[in-house]
């Protein structure tokens, strides 16, 4: 090997050594990819996270948000921040039940069905899912909320037989035991492709929150919505700790600031959106309804079955989390 040669090896085994964070004399770079789109509350809260730092690291750092799956897409977030191939990113939470049980709670329909519950949950399993992520060496930076998780048909549905025998959206493996226990066929389908696949009859049905449906405009493909307040499932914004660790102890203090600002800013949004939003389904031509008491009966009667499933599954961790949330 040649004197060129060896250098520009050596040269490329420093940047492999530097990783996802790019540093460069104006400081480090993070690129923080984002599965949803502009227009979502998750990604201008977001957007604030990365703003604050840019302001205040003193030209240490620079957070770049790449929306809507631009960089990395959904699936794939979660093994790019762990393998440090980008130092931080965001995923819905239940679509990591399959790694570790915490994640599967996000999803447990009636088990914390407003937002005063949802916090209280949070509260109750958070050191379990800083737990979960420090064994992938990874750190929960902060939460988001969407608001409560509702019922979209193109029918009135007073109870789940008017269900049996529909395609159901499911988006984590949460949400496609519920489908089944519904009597409904789960069918994988990411937020982008919603609209085609109801109006080429690939899904019947959706349980998702308001949100979904206005920065989708369900109404052009969907005509009824029950507001069943399934639950209350978040977003998380992870970091690699090693890259963390990297940085010095003030932008780490930056971040750390900008993510419990991020969080409480999270929560407001997802509070105040489940009112707005839901009056513009209104709005917009869908027939917004409470539902039966037949129907919420039979889907309580299903989150029960999955919370003793998930306890099942989860264990004396799983017990403790939930005796934690009874008691606060």
């Amino acid at each position: 090997m040649n004197s060129f040669t060896n250098k520009a090896a050596i040269v490329l085994a420093s940047a492999l050594t530097l990783g996802a964070s790019a540093v460069t004399s104006a400081g480090a770079r993070w690129d923080m990819p984002t599965p949803y789109g502009d227009g979502t509350h998750q990604t201008q809260v977001a957007r604030s996270f990365a703003e604050e730092i840019n302001a205040k690291a003193d030209g240490k750092l620079t957070v770049n948000i790449h929306s809507g799956g631009s960089l990395i897409k959904h699936p794939e977030i979660h093994r790019a921040v762990k393998t440090r191939q980008v130092p931080i990113g965001e995923v819905f939470i239940g679509r990591l039940g399959n790694l570790n049980p915490i994640y599967k709670l996000d999803n447990i329909p009636f088990l914390a069905t407003d937002f005063d519950s949802a916090e209280k949950l949070y509260k109750a399993s958070k050191p379990e899912i800083q737990k979960a992520l420090a064994k992938e060496n990874l750190m929960l930076l902060y939460t988001s909320p969407w608001p409560a998780q509702d019922l979209y048909t193109n029918k009135e549905v007073n109870s789940l037989s008017d269900l049996r025998g529909s395609k159901m959206r499911s988006y984590s493996p949460t949400t496609s035991r519920l489908a089944d226990l519904m009597g409904t066929t789960p069918v994988n389908i990411p937020f982008s492709d919603v609209a085609q696949a109801f109006t080429t009859n690939a899904v019947d049905a959706m349980i998702t929150s308001p949100s979904t449906g206005v920065n989708g405009q369900s109404w052009d493909y969907i005509s009824h919505f029950t507001t069943v307040h399934a639950w209350i499932p978040k977003n998380m914004v992870f970091a690699n700790k090693r890259v963390f660790d990297r940085l010095d102890k003030e932008t780490q203090q930056v971040i750390l600031t900008a993510a419990a600002n991020a969080e409480k800013k999270g929560w407001e949004m997802g509070r105040k959106l489940a009112v707005e939003h839901t009056d513009a389904l209104a709005k917009n031509g869908m027939k917004v309804v409470e539902p039966s008491k037949q129907l919420i009966g039979e889907l309580e009667a299903i989150g029960a079955t999955m919370i003793d499933e998930w306890e099942a599954e989860a264990g004396e961790s799983g017990k403790a989390v939930l005796e934690a949330y009874q008691a606060l």
